[in-house]
């Protein structure tokens, strides 16, 4: 279960996942895909999003350069992209209902934070310092830094190791199907959050979740669902 007294906290460290888990910003960048490809004359492909769930950053500059045939660098996509991203992170992404206070009572209980994200490092930063919760996590984890992105479990091993955690002593937040697959494949057990970017995948995030939450304030007041295996 997800107690939250000492002498029950089963786990030793919490993973999280970033985009529609601790912040609402799965909108921005399908946003950003159309102003960018809009500058060389191109349009959005329908289902372009659902191509790319799990895709590092990199990884999806890559796809970008290679299937609309762009004139740049990896490099500079990936700077292009930085730039557009930061101020739209800093100044529109707001924390989802709970998280302030679930990760205030966290550290009060010396909980161990990692962030295991798809987004690029810096973005991570620029909205997690500019939401006050940076300083509240040991380890920022991206998929560049691991061989395989989501759904495939090396970002969240990588994450539990860089915080001297066990796999099996650590519990995952995500909001999409690939996260949580990539968290179980882990040897984790993971909580579902609820986002309206994917409402559509919900009874497929139940199938894979061990909790499913709507906001994090179901933790606070024990009203989270356990998911019957």
């Amino acid at each position: 279960m997800l107690a939250l007294t000492e002498a029950d906290m089963k786990y030793k460290c919490l993973i999280f996942d970033l985009d529609g888990t601790l912040v609402d910003s799965m909108w921005i960048w399908r946003e950003i895909d159309i102003r960018f490809l809009g500058k060389y004359g191109l349009q959005v492909p329908e289902g372009l999003n659902d191509e790319l769930e799990g895709y590092s950053f990199h990884e999806t500059a890559v796809y970008f350069k290679k299937r609309f045939e762009l004139p740049l660098t990896i490099e500079e996509i990936m700077e292009i992209w930085n730039h557009m991203a930061s101020e739209i992170y800093v100044n529109e992404i707001p924390l989802k209902d709970g998280v302030q206070d679930f990760i205030s009572l966290l550290k009060e209980r010396d909980m161990k934070l990692a962030i295991a994200t798809s987004n690029s490092r810096k973005l991570a930063k620029d909205c997690l310092r500019a939401n006050g919760i940076l300083d509240a996590f040991d380890y920022i984890c991206t998929s560049n830094e691991v061989p395989r992105g989501k759904p495939e479990p090396d970002v969240y091993l990588h994450a539990a190791k860089m915080i001297d955690t066990k796999p099996e002593h650590a519990l995952v937040f995500e909001d999409i199907p690939y996260g949580l697959l990539a968290g179980k494949r882990a040897g984790m057990e993971v909580c579902a959050v609820k986002d309206s970017y994917s409402e559509r995948a919900v009874k497929e995030k139940r199938e894979i979740a061990d909790y499913y939450i709507d906001t994090y304030y179901d933790i606070l007041n024990g009203t989270y669902e356990t998911l019957k295996k």
